[in-house]
């Protein structure tokens, strides 16, 4: 079979023969991959800079894909740490860490929606306390996760969702979405009185637009929590040490480790509904795995998914 494969850490992938997978325990078989996106945790894990990964090479990369098991049920998988990932012809599936698919999707837009999605899905269903009503700030709104984060918010109720970003004619666009307001990165005092903040940038951007929110809240008495999701602006934030006592701010992270696998798993089916129901707005591509090294580095406002 073929597969696309990491050999060094600074290099994309390249497309060469991989010897088949074989199935290592009675949970586990070999299944056909129809559909794998190219998400920020891929090219994070790829290239060692993510903090799950081992650094083991040479690495068959992917993190999920649309399969096909054995039975010829279409499944959804997230993969566990693997040096056989899924931009691959096939790979072997850990079944408990899969979900049976709805009849009729389109591997392609589920491949690309479900690891953006389940970003903010389970940021507000797993790490807070989240009631119809209340209002969201994201940050990064302009990605494809921070997209999909203001639908999935109006859709477990959010009264108000702004979204902020740095692109201002990428942000109106976003009202299309769902979203009440839009902010750039300098004008968050808009969003101070916000309930949750689902945070996809952090570095310098996120620190800024801190202390200005927090200073002006009505009530600073009132809980704030700060969700680290991303942090496409780097991997380290100055926040003032004031943040943390001027008002009731709780910051904490949502993400792999911080969520048991087993609560990850038991969102996947409800998400994958709505996506396929066409309820979540989805940018999606489809590239031949063959074309993985050029396509590596490309940038799109569109999710890259590998077919084989």
């Amino acid at each position: 079979m073929h597969a696309a494969i990491v050999t060094a850490l600074d290099a994309p992938p390249v497309y060469a023969e991989h010897p088949e997978p074989v199935a290592g325990h009675e949970n586990e078989v070999v299944v056909e991959v129809l559909a794998a996106g190219l998400h920020h945790l891929t090219r994070a894990k790829a290239n060692g800079s993510h903090y799950s990964t081992t650094g083991a090479l040479p690495l068959v990369p992917g993190v999920d894909a649309v399969v096909r098991d054995p039975r010829g049920d279409l499944r959804y998988v997230v993969m566990d740490d693997t040096s056989l990932g899924t931009f691959a012809d096939r790979t072997a599936i850990d079944l408990r860490r899969s979900v049976v698919l709805p009849d009729g999707v389109d591997p392609v837009r589920i491949a690309a929606a479900m690891n953006p999605g389940i970003a903010s899905w389970v940021a507000l269903r797993r790490r807070t306390d989240f009631r119809p009503g209340g209002s969201v700030l994201i940050l990064g709104a302009t990605g494809s996760a921070g997209r999909m984060a203001i639908q999935i918010a109006k859709r477990f109720g959010a009264a108000r969702v702004i979204a902020a970003g740095r692109d201002t004619h990428r942000l109106e666009a976003l009202k299309d979405l769902g979203a009440d307001e839009t902010i750039t990165f300098d004008e968050t005092r808009v969003a101070a009185d916000v309930d949750v903040v689902l945070d996809f940038v952090w570095g310098e951007p996120s620190a800024h637009a801190m202390m200005p929110m927090l200073t002006a809240r009505a009530d600073r008495g009132a809980p704030l929590t700060w969700i680290q999701i991303g942090s496409v602006a780097g991997p380290l934030a100055p926040v003032p040490s004031a943040a943390l006592r001027a008002a009731r701010l709780q910051i904490i992270g949502s993400g792999i480790g911080s969520v048991p696998a087993r609560d990850f798993i038991a969102e996947l089916p409800e998400l994958a509904t709505a996506v396929a129901q066409g309820a979540i707005d989805v940018r999606a591509r489809a590239v031949p795995l063959a074309r993985i090294s050029e396509a590596w580095t490309h940038k799109t406002d569109e999710r890259l998914v590998f077919v084989p």
